[in-house]
């Protein structure tokens, strides 16, 4: 679940970056994929910490 919202996070937050800097639509596209990977990467290991330290 916080993949997901890290995801939609990091695609949301990519997207509008891109947007303000006055971006292309591919430029916007790749800024919101890019940061989707890497919010849901983060969303992933925090997941696996707390998953971790609950047992």
């Amino acid at each position: 679940m916080i993949v997901l919202v890290g995801t939609l996070l990091g695609l949301l937050t990519g997207g509008t970056i891109a947007k303000r800097r006055g971006g292309k639509k591919l430029d916007i596209l790749q800024y919101a994929v890019i940061y989707a990977m890497i919010f849901g990467i983060l969303g992933l290991f925090i997941t696996l910490i707390i998953h971790r330290f609950s047992i």
